[in-house]
């Protein structure tokens, strides 16, 4: 593996949608980069230290958080004289980001006093007054026409639908939640879900016009839902709670059909396999080096190329079942406890779905929907902070991001075959 020299970074970094540039914080300046060269692109310099960046979705434009100000700036690559300077004034700016189609920013004051978008085009700024949520609480529909916002007010949450277009209010409707945690859109736009805080368990499905078309709940008197997802075909929605329980409904009926537990021992006669990462180390074969004049520092063999940047390499190994599970116990003293379903994703069929237990950090659960059954599992050495589907896979691919190294899996359509001997490229 191959590493570029390092380059001063004292804020957050991230790629532009097309993957064509990376943006990097350096204190106060915005560094813009080519990813094939690395080469400066742009250089912007902010009125303070930057915060938050977010590119918008056609890789135009970027924005800058300056929280400490608290300003927004915001920068265009094909115009380099063009910029954007967002001030709320002593309401402040808690959170900012991009709509759909990259023309408007939309900022929320501190408090959450007021949610304003803020036209790039003709300066307009249009207002809605009391959202829930800073970061979350909005979501857009996949053709970027209409955004849901939460708000809250009267001691009672509601929904706005908001034209993206003209950012008026088509609607409101009231939601039965006690305190609203989220919302989200179905993949075909027909279905809004919104779910509660973590003190009940109440998952709510309403229709765009505000008809509650399904109310779901598996437990009382326990603490609830902690992650929601829509399957990308828009028929299933899983959701992950703190009885570490996956459960999901279908979008005929809006009734639950699976529940997977993860469970501490995987026991026969579950068909899953269990890899486990371990450290293989590298065998040199003394005899096969040569000191000669073509090759003064040589060495012949089998030996990998990656054998000078250490003593071994990545490599899983097929478990036996019965297999305990490393697990660990959340402190029941001490707020947010590491339990429950705190990472779940579709894969890009909607066949295959993975996740994380937050009691059992370095294992990654893989389930098939198709049989209703448990399919793998990994069991990495460090805990696991994210992972994801490979998007450039139309198969089951996961990218499983530690806390390090990082860790590509593919193929991973083998394993969910069973086939004897997968292969597995870890970084």
């Amino acid at each position: 593996m191959e590493f570029t020299d390092s380059y001063k970074q004292s804020g957050p970094c991230c790629f532009s949608p097309d993957s064509r540039f990376l943006a990097v914080a350096v204190d106060y300046r915005l560094v813009i980069r080519d990813v094939n060269s690395l080469k400066v692109v742009q250089l912007y310099t902010c009125v303070d230290k930057i915060s938050y960046v977010e590119w918008a979705l056609d890789s135009e434009y970027i924005l800058c958080g300056l929280y400490k100000r608290p300003m927004v700036q915001a920068w265009s690559l094909t115009q380099p004289e063009w910029t954007c300077k967002i001030d709320e004034g002593p309401a402040g700016i808690a959170y900012a980001r991009w709509s759909p189609d990259s023309r408007h920013i939309l900022t929320t004051s501190e408090f959450q006093l007021r949610l304003t978008v803020w036209s790039l085009v003709n300066t307009a700024c249009v207002h809605v007054q009391w959202p829930k949520h800073a970061s979350k609480g909005v979501s857009f529909t996949q053709d970027g026409k209409f955004a849901a916002v939460c708000t809250r007010r009267d001691c009672k949450d509601y929904v706005n639908l908001l034209s993206c277009h003209t950012w008026e209010i088509m609607g409101t409707f009231a939601v039965d939640t006690v305190d609203l945690a989220g919302i989200e859109w179905s993949p075909d736009d027909s279905a809004i879900v919104v779910w509660d805080s973590l003190l009940e368990y109440k998952v709510l499905i309403y229709s765009p016009d505000g008809r509650c078309l399904s109310k779901y709940q598996a437990y009382e008197s326990g603490l609830g839902v902690k992650s929601v997802a829509w399957s990308p075909c828009g028929q299933f929605l899983a959701m992950g709670s703190y009885d570490q329980i996956l459960r999901a409904l279908n979008h005929l009926t809006w009734k639950n059909f699976a529940e997977f537990m993860h469970v501490s021992t995987i026991r026969s006669p579950c068909g899953a396999v269990v890899y486990k990462e371990v450290d293989e180390p590298f065998q040199l074969d003394m005899s096969g080096l040569c000191l000669n004049d073509d090759f003064p520092h040589g060495m012949q063999g089998d030996c990998p190329e990656s054998a000078a940047d250490g003593n071994s390499r990545v490599k899983y190994k097929l478990m036996d079942i019965p297999i305990n599970l490393p697990s660990q116990k959340p402190t029941m003293d001490k707020p947010n406890p590491k339990q429950g379903i705190g990472l779940l994703s579709w894969s890009n069929d909607s066949q295959y779905l993975f996740t994380r237990n937050d009691s059992m950090p370095t294992v990654l659960w893989i389930w098939d929907i198709r049989h209703l059954e448990l399919r793998a599992v990994l069991v990495q050495k460090e805990p696991i902070r994210a992972a994801a589907w490979d998007p450039t896979c139309p198969r089951a691919s996961p990218c499983v991001h530690r806390e390090w190294p990082f860790v590509y899996v593919e193929p991973f359509w083998s394993m969910l075959h069973q086939c004897p001997a997968p292969k597995f490229h870890g970084h």
